[in-house]
């Protein structure tokens, strides 16, 4: 009887706060508490979050004021009248990757009317086809240009996705190795022992599958964004080159 009333004292007697399962200052302590391999892992892991928050953030303000400021040049192209007025626009729009696309088939354009007017109206008049090809190759290349400048830091997001997990799996094993050799020396296979290992094994998973759904979350939404770009600068070199075949070459 005394053993039984003892011992109830003893697990009823207050003690030291343990803080509810799953908050933030109990993760802290297990992070503070794991192997160094762990916790090199874990750093890593860190690392490829703060890199994708800030991708995310740049890329976003980046891919918002390149679709903000193409929707105001195209409504001043199809506007103006005078490829002069328009050139000064895309100037100002210089964000927009379809007013980088007009500058460089205007700034083509340019050259291609001041070499036709020193070598007079008949050669000019036989050069027709391959001044088109030139005004064509040069959107082609300011298009490439601006789809590899809008595509810039992306991929690090898909890397992260795809590997995150992968390097929270090792951490894990690593953990779980590590706690199976204490538990070895120790001698006792107890919960005490064996809990206390694998939470700080397992919470390297959970870190690497924090970096990972963000990141691919963000990938699969800034390339529908840059495809949508992308096309918007397919149908504007058709539309320009069809516009400089009606007007400057008849």
């Amino acid at each position: 009887m005394n053993t039984i009333l003892n011992t109830f004292l003893v697990e009823s007697a207050p003690g030291p706060p343990k803080g509810s399962a799953g908050s933030i200052s109990q993760m802290i302590a297990l992070v503070m508490d794991a192997s160094p391999v762990v916790k090199g892992v874990i750093a890593l892991l860190f690392f490829f979050i703060l890199a994708c928050i800030f991708i995310i953030i740049y890329k976003y303000i980046q891919i918002q004021r390149a679709q903000s400021q193409t929707h105001r040049f195209l409504g001043i192209f199809w506007e103006s009248k005078r490829l002069d007025e328009i050139y000064k626009a895309a100037e100002k729009h210089h964000r927009s990757p379809i007013s980088q696309l007009f500058k460089a088939g205007y700034i083509e354009l340019s050259k291609l009317k001041g070499a036709a007017e020193q070598d007079g109206d008949a050669r000019a008049d036989e050069t027709h086809a391959g001044d088109i090809g030139n005004v064509e190759r040069a959107l082609r290349r300011a298009s490439t240009a601006e789809t590899t400048h809008l595509e810039s830091m992306v991929p690090f997001l898909a890397t992260t996705g795809s590997i995150a997990p992968f390097v929270g799996l090792f951490g894990t094993v690593i953990g779980i190795m590590i706690s199976f050799i204490e538990i070895n020396k120790s001698g006792s296979a107890g919960m005490d022992v064996v809990s206390q290992g694998i939470s700080e094994a397992l919470i390297a998973t959970a870190i690497g599958l924090l970096a990972a759904i963000p990141a691919v979350i963000a990938y699969n939404y800034f390339l529908r964004r840059i495809h949508v770009l992308s096309s918007e600068m397919e149908n504007f070199s058709s539309d320009f080159l069809n516009i400089v075949k009606r007007h400057f070459f008849k």
